[in-house]
């Protein structure tokens, strides 16, 4: 009964965190990414099998895909597997991705899927019949931010542009991002929550991979983007884009912070792996290990150099239970920011 107790007031913690973000500002949802320390791994990894799959719920080219890829060259470097096979499919924040690997691969001991917060915002808001129920997580991994970006030639050039162009016409302001109701659709809320403009207004393209999102940004069809800076890196290194902000505490990747530029709307996306409700717990704990080395392997650390991903490593039960914070706060935030599928 204890248990069930504690679990009912980790709930209730999560719903007032979300109250207090929308009064307090985003901050309080941002720390609850935080990492907690991590062990040393095993000595060597665990062989897997000679090709272990990796499912990325989401199209070739976005965050899934690179995190996913990245881990699994790193699996192979680390001994876990002599090769990595790859399985992208796209759509709806990873709900489609989710309900074919559950059916498909629920019990397969080879095979990975890759998930996030971008997968839990589309379940909170979507509520499909297949969740995060049906699979088991393994580790988060990553914790990455949100940079904004509009084009060379937007007239929004500050953050104090963006706020004012929210707040004077939202529905002007039309937001591309990831999937409906991931982080990206999540944090347009915010942004217009924070730019005190009304979340009714707001016009939100979701689109599948970070390519579509600059293509939106670069025609026209969107005034703002939402992605990872590596995303987005190409076309703002090449001058086709220009960056307003970030969605970190502080500056990062070269870009100011919202909230240094003062737009309280703080937030980190992160990524993880799961496995099948069907696998063995024996086995899910080698899959586990095999990941834990694949992670300190230096493929994986150049990765994270590469394309400035923060290192967030989470597991058991203090994941599950992150888990189920993050999947309440979720639904507090799509229907306090009113958003819709």
């Amino acid at each position: 009964m204890s248990a069930e107790i504690d679990r009912r007031r980790a709930i209730a913690q999560s719903v007032a965190t979300a109250l207090a973000w929308t009064t307090l500002g985003s901050s309080a949802w941002a720390q609850s990414a935080a990492t907690a320390a991590r062990p040393a791994p095993a000595a060597k990894a665990p062989k897997l099998a000679g090709t272990v799959r990796i499912v990325i719920p989401a199209n070739a080219g976005g965050g899934w895909d690179q995190t996913g890829r990245a881990l699994g060259a790193a699996m192979v470097a680390a001994g876990a597997a002599d090769q990595v096979e790859y399985e992208n499919m796209g759509g709806k924040g990873g709900t489609i991705g989710l309900a074919k690997y559950a059916e498909k691969y629920s019990n397969d001991p080879n095979t990975l899927l890759m998930g996030g917060m971008v997968m839990v915002g589309a379940v909170a808001l979507q509520k499909p019949a297949v969740d995060m129920t049906h699979i088991q997580p393994l580790a988060r991994l990553t914790s990455d931010y949100l940079v904004a970006a509009v084009a060379a030639n937007s007239p929004i050039k500050t953050t104090k542009d963006l706020a004012d162009a929210l707040r004077a016409d939202l529905k002007a302001v039309p937001i591309a991002g990831g999937s409906a109701g991931g982080v990206d659709h999540i944090y347009a809320g915010v942004l217009a929550r924070a730019a005190k403009a009304s979340p009714e207004g707001l016009v939100y393209k979701p689109f599948a991979g970070g390519a579509e999102v600059v293509e939106a940004v670069l025609s026209g069809n969107a005034a703002l983007g939402l992605s990872g800076y590596s995303e987005f890196n190409e076309a703002i290194a090449g001058g086709k884009l220009r960056a307003v902000g970030v969605s970190s505490r502080r500056s990062v990747f070269g870009v100011p912070s919202f909230r240094e530029q003062g737009l309280d709307a703080v937030m980190a996306n992160w990524r993880g792996v799961f496995t099948g409700k069907g696998v063995p717990a024996a086995r899910a704990a080698e899959m586990l290990a095999a990941v834990d080395a694949a992670t300190h392997h230096e493929s994986w650390l150049r990765t994270l150099k590469q394309n400035r991903w923060e290192p967030s490593w989470l597991t058991g039960k203090d994941l599950a239970e992150f888990m189920e914070l993050d999947l309440t706060t979720a639904r507090v935030m799509v229907y306090l920011l009113k958003l819709k599928a």
